[in-house]
């Protein structure tokens, strides 16, 4: 007799939208490999600023990509605001993103699977994923959650210039020519603009755990 499936969790949607969260609690659920693969990216940034290198430089972005291993990815370093903006221009180059990719896809092939935080993990990434969530809330509610953030790492914040830059960054993830945010066809979507974790949390487990169907 084979064993269970494998289950391949991917949760998308823009940035402070809760999804990483979400994900996190996902993943210890149902005891599963977590990867936030905004990371990966906030990872390259880190790696560019530390060679001096803008990050809009293609070649030196695409050979940090390569770089990248499991030991950068740590999220106290790379929580920073200038490596969430500087990841975001990074996310624009295919080079990049082809780089990062075989990284995201042998992630969870190891085991029971995997849960997977992102922008493209239902769409690119593992479009093939046995479930696809796609996690959102407007603006507005985004940008006072990330000035929490920010607070929380004593970092000084005006919530206009936090909103300014998450509208930014929504534009160039949605309009970027290669893996644009946007729900999968066939994703669950959570919005959260007036939920809370532990509420959006029972939404998406309920939905993992509903029998399959067909």
């Amino acid at each position: 007799m084979s064993g269970p499936a494998r289950r391949i969790i991917a949760v998308d949607g823009p940035a402070a939208s809760g999804k990483t969260t979400l994900a996190r609690r996902l993943a210890i659920h149902f005891g599963l490999d977590f990867l936030d693969t905004g990371l990966l990216y906030r990872a390259v940034a880190w790696k560019l600023l530390c060679a001096d290198k803008p990050f809009t430089d293609v070649t030196s972005a695409a050979a940090a990509a390569r770089m990248v291993t499991a030991d950068d990815l740590d999220p106290i370093r790379l929580r920073s605001d200038a490596l969430s903006q500087g990841s975001s221009v990074v996310a624009t180059i295919p080079e990049v993103r082809q780089a990062l990719l075989g990284f995201q896809r042998r992630f969870g092939e190891q085991g029971p699977g995997a849960v997977l935080a992102g922008r493209d993990i239902g769409t690119v990434v593992r479009p093939d994923a046995s479930h696809k969530i796609f996690v959102t809330a407007t603006v507005e509610e985004r940008a006072i959650r990330r000035c929490r953030e920010l607070q929380a790492l004593g970092v000084p914040i005006i919530y206009d210039e936090v909103l300014a830059n998450l509208q930014e960054r929504d534009a160039r993830d949605r309009l970027r020519a290669v893996a644009p945010l946007a729900p999968a066809s066939d994703a669950f979507v959570i919005d959260t603009t007036e939920q809370d974790i532990d509420t959006a949390f029972e939404i998406a487990r309920a939905y993992v755990a509903a029998p399959a169907r067909g």
